[in-house]
């Protein structure tokens, strides 16, 4: 990690949440993945340790940002959770899994003798689903989806034998039971030799096939798979009845749901380990799929305080099961354009069956890691699956070096236009930027996406016709310029006026859209989702971060010093702005968009506090709640935390030893309080 270059952790970053989105699609909205979950974990560790080394760089398109997948196009009604459903943090060693007690002890401002008491249960690999009762009675049932909306699954739920449809009297009025919906390693073999003899689907994992048969619009389909439940939590509740993790699990369970046999309390990370160890021995005699084991933190009071960050909850962890290998041919190597230009190798395998799935493509991420492995077409390799999605290859078994080398292409194979790596950079990208047709496509594809606007029915077949017709040719403008081809669209192959009059509405529906969304959507080179946010919390429109960026691209200090003023907005994002908006082709492309659009001013609501909108330094040592915790406190009532007392400062915490920072404060004229006043403020904002 300590030789890659910011610019180079940007652009890997990047590359992942592209990957690691295409396979959380594949994974939890096809049921249809084309790598294996090791493969996908490797994936997501790599964003992990990036992310870490370079915060600053984190993208709004985030994978830590996100849980499964947002739900598209789907026969099942769509829910809104009450309570987000999350994923887990993965740890892959046991110096990972003593790092997360750590962590956690740190968070609390533990001693290190202090008691602290966690639950091991083994992960079974299935569906996530949410259970709603209302009164006792289950109400309905959900899948995950991306965590703040799932698919109604109530209907195909009732066919499923592990869940009470009536829970005992004296249960809350309301509760939610999360779990997982699996497919025992039987049941899987039987479903799909009957599948294959009737000429149907075959599932590549007893967990696709679980998932294939409950998301059904016909329930009638999942009654006839044999399908199970397995509790491990809880989502939103009237009451929780127990104190800690443990006794609200044998609680689920003599309510009437299946728990993990398996889940014991442990006092120390040896314990966690032993019982890690005790079940990985007995993984492939169980019935059913598991892929690691989790950790929880027991006491319910410090689930609380430990809250979440991102998409997981501090206080608990995934410890996954080592990744899987397997030898095979590498037949080809393909070149991808994306839409920063960047030249993507893509490895074309012999198809290979690594732990469930069938494995056929791979990455071979750049011209440097080509070199290094020593790779041509033809060559045996081994490959890894180290999460859910596209393998890595970790040896070459054919290197030989009187073989000539993979000549990496040094033209575009779209364009022919050079393509180079700038000095410090190791991709290698077209020049010819709007000339490149694959770059202008991954622009546009990038401006309409989820994450950005957001345009319903214009998705890669639909983008690249309106390009070979010429109506997309200048830029993302052009989009809101498609209503006067109305007449042309009507009456071509799979267009109606039904189906152009819902396309014309969608666009319409933007002609004001989130600013934050917008800049997003401009595919400004390190501006991810999270920092186009941070831009706008700060200044709230568009034209005033534009004069910024080219005051700061010109030279302006101040100009630059505003903009780094921003957590997360380093030197380089700021170079990447004022180049932007630098080149003319943008400008115009920026100023023909904004005659189409009108962005309102951008303003987050915030958590109604003493200190909303107030900026808070906290120093010196806080004896209830460690930093992080207090910082985590002041983001949720809408301050920003700060790291040193300016004239910006509003309120200083301080604690015994503070130091310099009060003296800064008295000098300043800012208030000062001490911790116990703090947590008077945190608790009447309820």
């Amino acid at each position: 990690m300590s030789d890659i270059t910011e610019a180079d952790a940007a652009n890997e970053l990047m590359r992942l949440a592209k990957s690691i989105a295409h396979h959380n699609r594949l994974y939890h909205a096809e049921d249809a993945p084309e790598i294996t979950d090791a493969e996908y974990d490797a994936l997501v560790r790599r964003n992990a340790e990036l992310e870490a080394e370079f915060p600053h760089l984190v993208r709004g398109d985030s994978p830590s940002q996100a849980v499964g997948h947002e739900i598209a196009a789907s026969p099942l009604s769509k829910v809104t959770h009450a309570v987000r459903m999350m994923s887990l943090d993965n740890a892959f060693s046991d110096e990972e899994v003593a790092e997360f007690a750590a962590r956690v002890r740190r968070f609390l401002n533990l001693p290190d003798d202090a008691a602290l008491v966690f639950t091991a249960e083994d992960k079974i690999d299935g569906l996530s689903c949410s259970l709603r009762y209302e009164d006792g009675r289950l109400v309905r049932a959900a899948t995950r989806g991306d965590g703040q909306v799932g698919e109604d699954v109530t209907a195909n739920v009732a066919h499923v034998p592990d869940v009470p449809e009536q829970l005992p009297a004296g249960v809350p009025s309301l509760f939610e039971v999360r779990g997982e919906i699996y497919m025992s390693k039987q049941d899987f073999a039987a479903l799909n030799a009957a599948q294959e003899a009737a000429g149907g689907k075959v599932f590549a994992t007893p967990r696709n096939a679980a998932a294939g048969s409950l998301r059904q619009k016909d329930a009638g389909v999942t009654a006839r798979r044999p399908l199970g439940f397995w509790a491990h939590g809880w989502g939103a509740a009237s009451e929780v009845p127990e104190d800690s993790q443990y006794a609200m699990m044998q609680r689920l369970a003599e309510w009437g749901f299946p728990v993990s046999p398996d889940l014991i309390r442990c006092g120390t990370v040896e314990e966690l380990l032993q019982h890690y160890r005790s079940i990985g021995d007995r993984r492939a005699k169980l019935p059913y799929d598991i892929d690691g084991v989790v950790y929880k933190v027991d006491d319910l009071a410090l689930q609380a305080r430990l809250g979440a960050v991102g998409k997981a909850p501090r206080w608990a962890i995934a410890h996954k099961f080592p990744a899987e290998r397997a030898e095979t041919t590498l037949e080809a190597i393909d070149i991808q354009v994306g839409r920063t230009g960047k030249l993507t190798p893509v490895g074309r395998l012999a198809p290979v069956l690594v732990g469930g799935v069938t494995v056929t493509n791979v990455t071979l991420h750049n011209r440097d890691e080509i070199a290094r492995l020593g790779v041509r077409p033809g060559d045996r390799v081994v490959i890894q699956r180290a999460g859910d999605v596209i393998p890595q290859v970790v040896d070459n078994l054919s290197r030989d070096e009187r073989r000539a080398a993979y000549d990496f292409p040094d033209r575009c194979p779209v364009c022919g236009s050079e393509a180079v790596a700038e000095e410090g950079e190791v991709d290698v990208r077209c020049t010819g930027g709007l000339v490149c047709r694959a770059q202008q496509f991954e622009r546009l594809r990038h401006f309409v996406g989820r994450a950005a606007l957001d345009m319903e029915g214009l998705g890669e077949k639909t983008i690249a016709e309106f390009m070979d017709l010429g109506w997309l040719s200048r830029g993302p403008a052009d989009i809101f310029r498609l209503k006067n081809h109305r007449d042309d669209l009507i009456g071509r192959e799979g267009w109606q006026e039904k189906s152009v009059a819902s396309l014309l509405a969608a666009i319409e529906a933007k002609r004001a859209p989130d600013a934050a969304r917008l800049l997003f959507g401009l595919g400004i080179r390190h501006v991810g989702a999270v920092t186009a946010r941070d831009l706008l919390k700060r200044f709230h429109d568009l034209p005033t971060i534009r004069d910024l960026a080219e005051r700061a691209h010109a030279g302006d200090g101040e100009a630059a010093a505003e903009l780094t003023a921003i957590d997360g907005v380093g030197p380089v994002v700021v170079e990447a702005l004022g180049g932007f908006f630098h080149e003319d082709h943008n400008k115009a492309a920026w100023d023909d968009l904004l005659s189409e659009v009108s962005p309102p001013r951008y303003e987050v609501e915030t958590t109604a506090s003493a200190v909303s909108g107030k900026t808070v330094v906290f120093t010196g040592k806080l004896e209830t709640m460690s930093r992080e915790e207090a910082k985590a406190q002041a983001e949720r009532l809408g301050a920003k935390a700060a790291g040193s007392v300016s004239a910006k400062t509003d309120l200083v915490v301080a604690g015994p030893g503070a130091g310099s920072k009060i003296r800064k404060a008295a000098e300043l004229g800012i208030e000062v309080i001490d911790e116990a006043a703090w947590a008077e403020i945190v608790r009447s904002a309820g």
